[in-house]
């Protein structure tokens, strides 16, 4: 659990309190703390003055606005078509392997979520995954041994 501090306030300020600034502001809680907890949608809600339940149905349509604790490093694993023809189910395989853990959950360390996403637009260098923003395409398993060790020692 984290506290919201000034976050909400800052993060307010910053983009103001009309109806279009309700992303960016969620956006900024993700970035700072990795998710959003019903304290600080509750919190937002009151600043916008909007409904909660508006603010927790934007968070959960967008696949990137968390809404439970996740692992240091998020990992999105692109589960369109073409990531499926492409190799997908093996990426999945090789990740879970490497991190003993399974789609949905987050090492007992908490360094590593492991989720499936939408279409992440890399679909042209299938398959492809994010590890926080950073894209990594056309895997295999030993790039994917290589990337997660590299992400092992940082």
């Amino acid at each position: 659990m984290y506290q919201t501090d000034n976050l909400v306030k800052d993060l307010v300020e910053k983009h103001g309190r009309q109806r279009d600034s309700l992303m960016p502001i969620l956006q900024g809680i993700v970035e700072k703390h990795n998710y959003l907890t019903d304290e600080a949608m509750v919190e937002v809600a009151q600043e916008l003055d909007i409904s909660a339940a508006e603010v927790y149905g934007t968070a959960s349509f967008y696949s990137f606005l968390d809404t439970e604790p996740r692992g240091k490093y998020v990992i999105r694993v692109c589960k369109t078509i073409t990531c499926a023809m492409k190799g997908k189910e093996e990426v999945i395989e090789a990740l879970e392997d490497i991190l003993k853990i399974k789609v949905g959950g987050t090492t007992s360390n908490g360094l590593f979520t492991l989720l499936e996403t939408n279409c992440m637009g890399w679909c042209h260098k299938a398959p492809a995954m994010l590890i926080n923003d950073i894209p990594y395409t056309e895997l295999t398993r030993e790039k994917i041994i290589k990337i997660i060790k590299d992400y092992m020692h940082k």
